[in-house]
């Protein structure tokens, strides 16, 4: 029996009775048709899950009495921060998914030189609100008990100006230093810069280097925006974390 995965968010406790969100509802009884008595897992962000079990299934609403909470230990022990490049249609779902997968801490949408996407104020909440969605149902997946945050987009230059991680890398093609010469920062926070399709321009790659962040290669092939994060991530996890 398939047990289904669901994020709900709302305080989670042993022993209680809850009522499911309406979106929660849609997809437990509309969409995967479950009944009565089918259990569950939820989990609302916070760490870990908890077992539960379908009931009171109404036209309109159900309910889920949950039982025994159960930790989790699938957290990264280095928190990436990363710092996405907006790209265009599915490829900037595909990036937040993958690195969510992979483990990332938190994600941060950037505006470049070379961004194609422009997004005003509404379109740009609009957007961090569905990548917040892609990002839950990443975590649903995967088996996650936190679901990173995906903060609203900014300019590249603003990030690289206030990025605190005591490691502060820039993905670049040109670059010969391999991610191997670096060593675990002491606190593993991690700062991670990816840029567009196109890649980043020499003044942005100079400015993040003023900002004390290095430049790194993955190889010798050129890596696609979309791709370059789980590569990059799997590498830093591979080599410091719990790969």
């Amino acid at each position: 029996m398939r047990i289904p995965r669901i994020f709900v968010d709302i305080e989670l406790t042993e022993n209680t009775l809850i009522t499911l969100p309406d979106a929660s509802f849609q997809h437990v009884c509309k969409v995967l048709r479950l009944k009565n008595g089918h259990p569950m897992r939820l989990f609302n962000g916070k760490g870990g899950q908890y077992h539960g079990t379908l009931c009171d299934v109404e036209k309109r609403s159900a309910n889920v009495a949950i039982g025994e909470f159960e930790p989790l230990n699938n957290e990264s022990p280095i928190k990436v921060t990363l710092g996405q490049t907006l790209s265009r249609g599915e490829r900037m779902d595909y990036a937040i998914q993958k690195a969510v997968e992979s483990g990332v801490y938190e994600i941060q949408p950037l505006f470049s030189e070379r961004c194609e996407v422009k997004l005003d104020d509404s379109r740009a909440e609009k957007r961090q609100n569905h990548w917040q969605q892609v990002a839950i149902s990443a975590a649903e997946q995967c088996g996650r008990g936190v679901v990173p945050t995906i903060h609203p987009p900014v300019k590249l230059t603003e990030w690289i100006a206030n990025c605190n991680e005591m490691l502060k890398l820039t993905l670049h093609h040109y670059s010969a230093k391999p991610i191997t010469e670096f060593k675990k920062p002491d606190n593993n926070a991690v700062a991670l810069l990816i840029g567009p399709e196109g890649g980043l321009t020499e003044d942005e790659v100079k400015n993040s280097k003023n900002q004390g962040f290095s430049a790194i290669s993955l190889g010798p092939r050129v890596l696609r925006t979309e791709t370059a994060p789980i590569v990059a991530l799997t590498a830093i996890n591979l080599l410091w974390g719990d790969i």
